[in-house]
């Protein structure tokens, strides 16, 4: 399982150098996006020709029945890597369907070391992180968005469990707005954006205090909210 940058600088700035000679030593991949995989291979200096190379493509639109073609290369003893389009595979990002299948067939899974945006916006968000839930996508349209806003500040608040999601960044202006117009005024919400990218942004503030901020641009920016008290 190998991540990727999150933003677009030198891979080798947020991963570490280890991870070159694992990648390097693979010939064959299961990605997201063929795209992107070879230009994050191209720019990893791999030290190898990435037309030689052999993918498979793993994303929302594969089928199940499609899974175990994937992994069959891995059952004659090849060695794969997964690659997500940015941050680490298996978490908000495609990769878990295969490492389950694989884990069924007795075939080892290693995660290399990598960005996870997630993790590195509650780092910093001063947040509870003893206790957190992440919970993906929330509903599109109101009213299922308002009440689903409302359950994760209730659990947030009575229970200490960090509440922790994203949006499609189209989406991010807008899902600020719903989140300070229906979150009560003590309530504290971080907003992270490009984590480990130029322009980074991880700022906690109460509700009450980004009513009063200027807001800050996040649209089309791969954003982070936590609910938190």
């Amino acid at each position: 399982m190998i991540p990727c940058p999150i933003g677009e600088g030198e891979p080798y700035d947020v991963l570490p150098q280890s991870n070159r000679a694992v990648i390097a030593s693979l010939d064959y991949f299961i990605v997201e996006n063929v795209r992107s995989a070879r230009r994050f291979l191209s720019r990893a200096g791999i030290g190898k020709p990435i037309d030689g190379l052999r993918f498979a493509e793993c994303n929302e639109h594969t089928r199940p029945e499609e899974l175990p073609d994937m992994i069959r290369p891995l059952l004659d003893g090849t060695d794969a890597g997964f690659v997500s389009e940015a941050g680490v595979p298996g978490v908000a990002d495609p990769g878990a369907e295969v490492a389950a299948l694989c884990h069924a067939h007795g075939i080892a899974v290693v995660p290399l070391v990598g960005p996870s945006s997630i993790l590195l916006s509650l780092m910093a968000s001063g947040q509870n992180g003893q206790s957190f839930a992440f919970n993906g996508y929330l509903p599109v349209k109101q009213p299922e968005r308002g009440r689903a806003i409302g359950a994760l500040e209730r659990r947030a608040l009575g229970e200490g469990q960090s509440q922790i999601f994203i949006e499609a960044p189209y989406r991010n202006a807008r899902m600020l707005e719903d989140l300070l117009a229906s979150l009560s005024p003590r309530t504290r919400l971080t907003v992270a954006a490009d984590v480990t990218a130029p322009g980074e942004l991880i700022r906690t503030l109460t509700v009450e205090q980004w009513r009063r901020a200027a807001r800050p641009d996040i649209n089309k920016r791969p954003a982070i909210f936590i609910i938190g008290r």
